[in-house]
């Protein structure tokens, strides 16, 4: 390997994906030893693999790290920023996979998937009068965070016959469907949907007090960030009525520690899974791929997590 770079996987990586994307002067190490690493110019990460100053350490020769996703909650960004290792993103990947999963829960939740299921298994046709099915077809989704799963989730709305609303806490949405008081867009959705990056200003946005305001027998769902929800007020608010169902697909830690709202029946749980169905995992491999070999090659790569490192290679 003395006359290739090397690149190594911090975390399960589709080999036969990536290995074509880097190139023939890449060796590509999917189970690195302390060696491989103390030469390693370049890793691809996975979502639960921590990158801190420590193992940064290790990795000497390190000149990139592509992360398999947009979180980097775990990455140590200043740290490689101060080394001058870009950290790579791959943004549009899972953009797409991630609305869909907002839709199969809204879905699943309106259409009162599970207790019908249960009502046809235990031979209760009868009452099948007794459970209320909703609409998604005039009814208004409110989106938390309009970066591009935001925009994404807007996008079906559209399709499902929805009115769209969206509040962004650091960029404006478009004025046709711009909402700037949160409280507001909580009183007026029947589906709210959270994709707002978690950052000290969003840990826990949806609380007690925004709860509170919900309009009642809404839907809230969280693909964004598990912080971005307070548990105990969620489960308040599904107990008192305010919310009819709820939709998780993150959590804050993960793996998810059991909290009593799991329990609730109008609730539906995933395990971080939306955004990681078989395309899009083969498309973040492929954009990660694409961002060490841009980056191995001199040529600035597509997405980064420090948005100041193009510019100051541009003008360095």
């Amino acid at each position: 390997m003395a006359d290739q770079h090397v690149v190594v996987a911090l975390g399960p990586v589709d080999a036969d994906t990536v290995v074509p994307v880097l190139g023939e002067g890449v060796a590509f190490v999917t189970d690195p030893t302390p060696d491989d690493l103390a030469v390693a110019e370049g890793a691809i990460v996975r979502a639960d693999r921590h990158v801190d100053a420590d193992l940064l350490a290790w990795m000497p020769r390190l000149r990139v790290i592509a992360r398999t996703g947009v979180g980097v909650d775990l990455v140590d960004v200043a740290a490689a920023s101060a080394r001058g290792i870009p950290v790579v993103v791959t943004p549009n990947a899972g953009s797409r996979a991630v609305a869909e999963g907002v839709f199969a829960m809204a879905l699943h939740l309106t259409k009162r998937l599970n207790p019908l299921t249960e009502l046809v298994r235990d031979g209760g046709w009868a009452e099948r009068s007794t459970i209320p099915v909703g609409d998604l077809d005039g009814a208004t989704m409110g989106i938390v965070g309009y970066g591009r799963i935001g925009r994404r989730v807007g996008e079906l709305a559209a399709a499902f016959g929805m009115r769209t609303l969206a509040h962004d806490p650091f960029t404006p949405p478009p004025a046709e469907v711009a909402c700037a008081d949160l409280g507001e867009l909580a009183e007026s959705s029947d589906v709210l949907t959270l994709h707002a990056p978690l950052t000290d200003a969003t840990r826990h946005l949806a609380d007690e007090h925004l709860l509170a305001r919900v309009k009642p027998g809404s839907i809230l769902i969280n693909c964004g960030r598990g912080g971005l929800l307070d548990l105990d007020a969620t489960l308040a608010a599904l107990e008192t009525g305010r919310l009819s169902g709820v939709g998780l697909d993150v959590f804050d830690p993960e793996p998810a520690l059991y909290h009593p709202l799991f329990d609730h029946p109008n609730v539906v749980l995933t395990p971080h899974l939306m955004g990681m169905t078989r395309r899009a995992m083969t498309l973040t491999f492929v954009d990660a791929a694409r961002g060490v070999a841009d980056v191995l090659a001199g040529r600035p790569p597509a997405a980064v997590a420090d948005p100041d490192h193009n510019l100051r290679k541009a003008t360095a």
